[in-house]
């Protein structure tokens, strides 16, 4: 990554040195070479930095065969079936859908998976009694195609999602498959659909790998059949651009995960139960519910995403806190690079610990507090401004600051998945 950005800066002042002459270059040329001293990249000697959860899971042996992409088959929609693109301006998150998607079915009496297949998007033909229907046997992820300003299009670290995925898959009692294929076949579907991607950097393309049981029996176990998809659905901005910070709402009577289950896992029943409570939320002013846990209410989600808190210490030093990888929250794949990101740049410490909200309220009384973000596929990183909590409203000053550390982090983000910085993060599609 050093040597990348040393060759890229030279090549910058080797075209700058073509334009300059005489003197008044030599002055110039100064100036540059003390501009891109002070913004070079401050990078620490940290250790390499585990996952957090395994890359490559070994497969139970009744799983049976593997899919390959290379017997993918595709069947391309017909003219009437294609859907009108909807103008980038009035796009809406899970509104609109592109005009394939990718299939792959399971059945263990069958030896395992099946071929994949690309077909138009249509409805699924389910037995009433699936598991996925009465048992919540079903697990998703949540990825990105975003096409650069080179009008390449890229996935952004989607071993990640498929390694997360396939723990999901071992958790559920569903069949696991192998990573590479499923990436390789999704990255065949985007580029079917490729003209979905959208051409701006203000919006991308939302990929949706989901995995059900469909065994159509009532028994409460495994199921032997399972079905495969990822459907499409271009995107705008999660939050209304030019909105302010987010207000949340923390009522520690409700809680979204516990010791022991499911809530490092992207499953469905993560989800259902939070909507009640963010119609509350909204019912009293708040955009997101900041979830809580345990009786010294430690923070550990906002609304979908992983929350960061960035404070002052006593000695006048920064430190970024993050909640733990200790069952309660998911493995996010934007909290992962954040966290690898702020090692890199060496500039304050880093800490993956739980925080109350005594601690947020103490911090604030102190003024030191500086920062709060939520971070997450969807929305990236959306700033904090308030808390409503039993009677308190604390206000975090976020975006008061000249050069926020949220609006670093989103940018260098964005700058990588939409190409205008080389990262090995960033999957191009040929």
């Amino acid at each position: 990554q050093l040597v990348r950005y040393a060759f890229q800066r030279i090549r910058q002042q080797q075209q700058q040195q073509v334009r300059l002459c005489s003197g008044h270059g030599i002055q110039q040329q100064t100036a540059l070479r003390v501009e891109e001293e002070d913004s070079f990249p401050k990078l620490a000697d940290v250790p390499p930095m585990a996952a957090p959860f395994p890359m490559k899971l070994e497969h139970a042996s009744d799983v049976g065969e593997q899919f390959k992409y290379a017997d993918l088959s595709v069947r391309l929609a017909a003219p009437h079936q294609l859907n009108p693109k909807p103008d980038v301006d009035d796009l809406a998150f899970g509104k609109y859908f592109t005009d394939h998607m990718l299939r792959v079915s399971y059945h263990r009496r069958l030896g395992g998976w099946q071929k994949p297949e690309i077909t138009p998007m249509e409805n699924l033909n389910l037995h009433p009694a699936a598991k996925v229907f009465h048992y919540a046997i079903e697990l998703f992820e949540g990825m990105k195609a975003y096409r650069g300003f080179d009008g390449k299009i890229r996935f952004f670290r989607p071993e990640m999602n498929m390694a997360r995925m396939n723990v999901t898959a071992y958790r559920s009692g569903l069949p696991t498959f192998d990573s590479e294929e499923l990436i390789k076949a999704m990255a065949r579907l985007v580029t079917i659909d490729s003209e979905w991607v959208p051409h701006t950097e203000s919006a991308s393309l939302y990929i949706r790998p989901t995995l059900i049981g469909i065994e159509p029996t009532l028994g409460v176990a495994s199921s032997d059949s399972a079905l495969l998809y990822t459907i499409l659905s271009p995107v705008g901005p999660y939050f209304k651009p030019g909105a302010s910070g987010l207000k949340l709402y923390a009522d520690p009577k409700y809680t979204r995960a516990w010791p022991g289950g499911v809530g490092d896992r992207k499953v469905g029943s993560n989800y259902g139960p939070t909507i009640h409570v963010q119609k509350e939320a909204l019912r009293n002013g708040c955009h997101q519910v900041l979830w809580l846990y345990g009786d010294d209410h430690q923070l550990t989600e906002v609304g979908v995403m992983n929350v960061f808190i960035l404070y002052m210490k006593k000695n006048g030093e920064r430190e970024l806190l993050t909640p733990p990888l200790n069952g309660l929250i998911l493995p996010g794949i934007t909290r992962d690079s954040i966290i690898r990101l702020c090692h890199q740049w060496g500039e304050f410490s880093v800490r993956e610990e739980k925080f109350t909200m005594s601690m947020v309220q103490k911090l604030s009384k102190e003024g030191r507090l500086l920062e709060m973000f939520g971070a997450g596929t969807a929305a990236v990183i959306s700033p904090i401004e308030r808390i409503a909590y039993m009677g308190d409203e604390i206000f975090v000053p976020t975006e008061s600051h000249d050069s926020p550390l949220y609006r670093r982090l989103y940018n260098t983000l964005t700058d990588i998945q939409y190409g205008k910085l080389e990262h090995p993060w960033a999957y191009v599609i040929d």
